[in-house]
């Protein structure tokens, strides 16, 4: 088993973290979920993000009624604000031989070399698929995020659940390599 200081350093190396390191995944379409974060929810509540203006209901808390809206119109209105939850995904490996092929672009580059004259190794489907996935994953528990992982090839080899944890993005990155 690897030392945890080198876990993912295959497929996440860290000058390449550092310089995108501001970057987020938001969701594009709207998340449900009860845990407070990043993403748009369908729910409306009372948090930091006006949303829109709905009309009082007897039974609606006062405090939340926009006097100043009441002061314009003579109606009561509530401010509704948009809350903002977690996100789980589940990213997908196909680990089935034709991922073992190289990529189109190395395909047709026969002269791919390290600058000593050695051929450097071939990129493949999986191998950039894998880079892809722990970029994701990374991202996503950096966020916190739940992200769950799974590979399959004509049938299903390992499932992880989704959860948002360092130490469950360390088992991701084990797996991966």
């Amino acid at each position: 088993m690897q030392q945890s200081s080198t876990v993912g350093r295959t497929f996440l190396d860290p000058t390449i973290l550092a310089r995108i390191g501001n970057l987020e995944l938001i969701a594009k379409f709207v998340v449900e979920g009860f845990i407070s974060g990043l993403h748009k929810s369908p729910y409306h509540g009372f948090s930091v993000e006006f949303s829109q203006y709905r009309q009082y209901m007897p039974g609606d808390d006062t405090k939340h009624i926009d006097w100043k809206a009441y002061a314009r119109t003579d109606r009561y209105y509530i401010k509704q604000f948009e809350e903002e939850t977690n996100l789980n995904c589940y990213l997908l490996l196909d680990t089935s031989e034709s991922m073992a092929h190289p990529s189109d672009d190395e395909q047709t580059n026969d002269a791919t070399t390290d600058g000593n004259g050695a051929g450097a190794p071939r990129l493949t489907k999986l191998r950039y698929s894998s880079f892809l996935i722990a970029s994701l994953a990374y991202f996503m528990a950096k966020q916190r995020d739940a992200v769950g992982f799974a590979y399959f090839d004509d049938a299903l080899r390992q499932y992880l659940p989704a959860r948002s944890s360092t130490s469950h993005l360390h088992s991701i990155l084990l797996t991966l390599e």
